[in-house]
């Protein structure tokens, strides 16, 4: 079977397993609350971090480990949920989660030393990587593919919200109150379980057996990778890369692996992989590198910079929907093209401008917030297009755990370059301001990627748009 023909076949195989469902749109309002939550528990502790370590008297690398252990287990938890949605009901799995999700919150919230914070917060990212699962395969299952787009562009809006409020909600909280009362806001997630419980249908149960072995071996490569990334420790690279040469192995010789070698197989599946861990290297870079180049180079302190910045996550959280119904009206590589335009453009910008005046910043990130929503609407949707109707739960559980890959890496060697500070070295040699030269050499380096991830991008999937479309309509 062709690329093609195995893109048109899983696209009516989606369509077929997306019939219209009267409780679909009440569904995505949930699953968009419920991501606001979600997003915001996983960043708004960057904001108490010094209360924590001045509490407990941690040194800044202990107290790291908030941050640290939740993303380790929440990338890991994303491709676990993502497979047993293959095989159990998701109304079950979305239980499950969110309940252990409030444990967690209890325990955090309960907290009298700090590893109960650890282990309240990592409760918390083994419940709450259902989430992501979800925001994925819901958009899937319950829209057929010429409405997916603004699905997608809803998930997209829960989550441009939830880092928008992160920032502000949690320094008002533990301002206002304390830091451990961020535990306690996140319980509201529970009020969003009936609702899951009352709307999702009850698909068949697929007996089919979950390889242990396999989930152990991939859980065991993630961690190791992620940990080796964040402590820049060669051994646990080397840990990491042998779990994944065992993973290959157990793929490719169990009956039933927990990956399947088809999914490998698919070529466009694969190099979708690929764009996304380049295109996710760069958009990671606007929120991980626009604080810093703010405090460091224009000395704001961080509640100005949080209003920098919130004029590009609202203006991402007001389009994310219309950007969905552009994707659905034109095609997702027309949003892929406005995505790496606006993002070029940022990037191009920032090479110029970095330590311009706060308002021209803001106007520059404004396109960079764009184009990163815009990018994870039309790669979502891409990539949805690749696989069979089998292949969903495991394919973008995969695909959100590349994505946290993509971004650990890249804010390690974004941190690593800045801590050379200024340097000699001129990549652009229109850059304006002396002291934005490493932030300018940056950006020149994420313009670069932006272009390859557009080529690489138009090179595989436009030509096949009119196959996904074709399908879609047939159907």
């Amino acid at each position: 079977m062709s690329d093609n023909e195995s893109i048109s076949s899983a696209s009516t195989g989606q369509a077929s397993a997306s019939p219209a469902n009267s409780h679909a749109e009440k569904l995505l309002l949930i699953l968009m609350m419920t991501l606001i939550l979600s997003v915001m528990n996983a960043t708004m502790f960057n904001v108490v971090l010094p209360q924590i370590r001045e509490e407990f008297r941690l040194a800044p690398s202990q107290v790291s480990w908030v941050m640290t252990s939740y993303s380790i287990l929440y990338a890991i938890g994303t491709v676990i949920f993502g497979k047993l949605s293959d095989r159990y009901k998701l109304k079950n799995l979305i239980t499950f989660g969110l309940l252990f999700f409030a444990g967690g919150s209890i325990v955090g919230l309960l907290s009298a030393n700090f590893w109960m914070v650890i282990v309240g917060r990592v409760l918390q990212a083994a419940g709450a990587s259902v989430i992501p699962a979800i925001g994925l395969i819901i958009p899937v299952r319950y829209f057929s593919p010429e409405s997916r787009g603004r699905a997608m562009g809803t998930v997209a809006v829960g989550l441009a919200i939830g880092n928008a409020a992160a920032p502000i909600v949690g320094g008002f909280v533990a301002g206002s109150f304390h830091w451990r009362f961020l535990f306690g806001l996140t319980l509201l997630v529970l009020l969003t379980l009936p609702f899951y419980r009352k709307y999702l249908k009850d698909e068949p149960q697929k007996p089919s057996p979950i390889d242990i072995v396999g989930a152990v071996l991939l859980a065991g490569a993630v961690g190791a990778l992620l940990l080796s990334i964040t402590l820049s420790n060669v051994w646990l690279a080397a840990a990491g890369t042998l779990l994944l040469i065992l993973l290959v192995w157990r793929i490719n010789s169990a009956a039933h692996p927990f990956i399947q070698p088809s999914l490998m197989r698919n070529r466009s599946y694969v190099i979708a992989l690929v764009i996304g861990f380049l295109s996710t290297s760069v958009t990671i870079g606007i929120p991980f590198l626009a604080p810093q180049l703010l405090a460091d180079v224009n000395g704001l302190s961080p509640s100005i910079i949080g209003f920098v910045l919130f004029p590009g996550a609202i203006c991402s959280a007001l389009l994310g929907r219309k950007a969905g119904k552009l994707a659905d009206r034109k095609g997702s590589p027309f949003l892929v093209m406005m995505a790496v335009s606006l993002l070029f453009i940022c990037f191009a910008a920032l090479s110029i401008l970095a330590g311009a005046p706060p308002w021209i910043i803001a106007a520059v990130l404004l396109c960079g917030n764009l184009g990163q929503t815009f990018m994870q609407i039309g790669l979502s949707n891409t990539i949805s297009s690749t696989l069979s109707v089998d292949q969903v739960g495991i394919g973008m559980g995969l695909f959100s755990m590349n994505m946290f890959l993509s971004g650990a890496v890249s804010t390690v060697l974004i941190g690593k370059v800045l801590d050379f500070g200024n340097t000699s070295v001129v990549l652009n040699p229109l850059r304006y301001y002396q002291s934005g030269t490493a932030f300018s050499n940056i950006s020149v380096v994420m313009a670069a990627v932006v272009a390859i991830v557009a080529m690489l991008y138009f090179w595989r999937f436009n030509l096949n748009k009119r196959v996904v479309v074709a399908a879609a309509q047939e159907k």
